[in-house]
């Protein structure tokens, strides 16, 4: 199936952040937070528009948050704490949400998690959280959160927007953080672009585009950590709907060459 706002390149973007007055609290609606935000900057959703969330709101309402003091922390995470002068907490809870470390090295444990996103400490955050009192985990299944958003925003307003949920991730041999898209509803992954032809003539081969990804990169210039705006609209990007999941983003373990 195709949207109405599939065909064709897509000419001019519009990013177009949604300030938050107060903290997502454990329980909160999701949808009525983001409607009423949109409400107070004079805006609204309209056909065609990407909704882009950056997952510690959906965590917070999902009551992913994990008091540190009450952990039983393993041995090795009290070794790797001492150590390196890190989060003990931290540590087991990277441990507890991973399915296999990875890497680790220089107080990081680079670990496959149990949705099989490979970052750094299974996405465990600290930060814009209570100043260190708890922890964040990411949500128990993104794709369903972002499905469960697509359709509650369909009931709201009748439109069948778009979803993505998307965290900061390091990447081999760059410096610096980019946001990468985690969950995912209601658009493809990927836009496979194998045997057309470029202006040239030649047959492309390798290029299938993880559209979704470049998308959570493109909200993540207006969705930063400390702006309070947790989310942004994507205005006027050509997508093909879809029911879509990041497991298609997901590379195998035998073509992995960073393993």
């Amino acid at each position: 199936m195709r949207s109405a706002h599939s065909s064709g390149p897509s000419a001019e973007l519009r990013l177009m952040p949604i300030a938050f007055c107060g903290e997502i609290k454990p329980g909160d609606s999701l949808p009525d937070k983001l409607l009423g935000a949109m409400r107070q900057q004079d805006f609204a959703l309209e056909p065609g528009d990407i909704l882009v969330v950056k997952h510690k709101i959906v965590s917070k309402a999902e009551r992913r948050l994990v008091d540190l003091a009450t952990l039983k922390l393993s041995a090795f995470a009290k070794r790797w704490a001492k150590k390196y002068g890190v989060d003990a907490g931290v540590i087991e809870l990277a441990l507890r949400e991973s399915r296999a470390v990875i890497r680790r090295k220089h107080g990081v444990l680079i670990t496959e998690t149990k949705h099989g996103f490979i970052c750094a400490n299974s996405g465990v955050d600290v930060s814009n959280l209570d100043g260190g009192g708890h922890a964040l985990l990411l949500p128990a299944d993104p794709d369903r959160s972002a499905r469960k958003l697509h359709r509650e925003l369909k009931q709201r307003t009748g439109l069948a927007i778009p979803v993505l949920i998307t965290d900061s991730f390091g990447r081999p041999w760059r410096e610096g953080l980019v946001d990468f898209c985690i969950g995912l509803a209601g658009m493809k992954a990927l836009r496979d672009d194998r045997g057309r032809r470029d202006p040239h003539g030649y047959v492309l081969h390798a290029s299938v585009e993880a559209i979704v990804d470049e998308l959570a990169c493109a909200a993540g210039l207006v969705c930063g950590k400390l702006n309070r705006a947790p989310a942004c609209i994507v205005r006027g990007f050509h997508y093909q709907a879809s029911r879509g999941s990041t497991r298609s983003l997901l590379r195998p373990a035998a073509n992995d060459l960073f393993r």
